[in-house]
């Protein structure tokens, strides 16, 4: 099983670009693939792959809803095919509120006497539905903020996928990156793997061997770095497609554009092969 959360602990990195683009390339891979989109945003992973989610109807059957233990159908019921090879499950408004409504579940449980553990919810939703058994590979896109959407996708993957800004300010988050884990892992009482740090949006001027370098000499492990492409990117969000898509449907790809979408598939084989 491989799973993954795509962590980062600003916005603007490229991190749903990124998750979207992984789950692409690991599909057509040939591997079995869930992506799971804890954002509640409406730039969220299930707005870049254009998946028709009820994510305003609060009597529809949602994630949040299986993660305070409150399902109105089968987990299988909320997943949703996507037109790219792997399957979704989409984000809702009702994870805006998560934070309270794990709480209050928090509470009922405990005055019944029953176990449960708020940052715990995704991997028990999971497992119980037999996602492990379905799925070789599980995509996790949280929110950048901290809380439990961003808990839950770190205790049910372990693992994390990093894009950075290659800039200054970037780089010193990518020097602290150590110490978040620690502490990510004293709090979950789990142990959690950095599995890539990705420089994402390097301009022309920059030098990508330079990030490659400063983060490798972290310690990290960095297989690619990638060019600011913001014509392929912006087009994406614009048609609402992954990149390997955008560039088959809607226009060709540079030859500049088709080195770096060669890069995403190279990560996600590198991925795949230190899982």
């Amino acid at each position: 099983m491989l799973a993954y959360t795509i962590y980062s602990e600003a916005g603007g990195v490229g991190k749903t670009t990124l998750a979207a683009s992984l789950a692409t390339a690991h599909a057509d891979h040939g591997r079995d693939v869930l992506a799971i989109d804890l954002d509640p945003q409406q730039g969220s992973l299930t707005y870049l792959l254009g998946v028709d989610a009820p994510r305003n109807d609060g009597d529809a059957d949602n994630i949040a809803r299986h993660l305070i233990d409150r399902p109105l159908g089968p987990f299988a019921d909320i997943v949703q095919e996507t037109d790219y090879g792997f399957d979704l499950v989409p984000n809702h408004d009702m994870l805006e509120n998560l934070p309270s409504l794990l709480s209050k579940a928090d509470e009922m449980a405990e005055d019944l006497g029953e176990y449960f553990a708020p940052n715990e919810r995704l991997f028990e939703v999971l497992v119980d539905a037999g996602v492990m058994e379905d799925y070789d590979t599980i995509v996790v896109d949280p929110p950048a903020t901290a809380g439990p959407q961003l808990y839950n996708a770190i205790h049910a993957t372990r693992s994390l996928v990093v894009p950075v800004e290659p800039t200054g300010k970037g780089m010193q988050s990518v020097e602290g990156l150590e110490d978040v884990v620690i502490n990510l892992q004293d709090s979950l009482d789990i142990d959690i793997g950095v599995m890539a740090v990705i420089p994402n949006g390097i301009g022309s001027t920059s030098d990508q061997q330079k990030y490659l370098e400063r983060i490798r000499d972290l310690g990290f492990d960095a297989p690619v770095a990638i060019a600011d492409r913001s014509s392929l990117f912006e087009g994406c969000w614009d048609t609402q497609l992954p990149a390997a898509h955008y560039v088959q449907e809607v226009r060709s790809a540079y030859d500049y554009e088709e080195e770096t979408l060669a890069q995403l598939d190279e990560l996600a084989t590198h991925i795949e092969e230190v899982a």
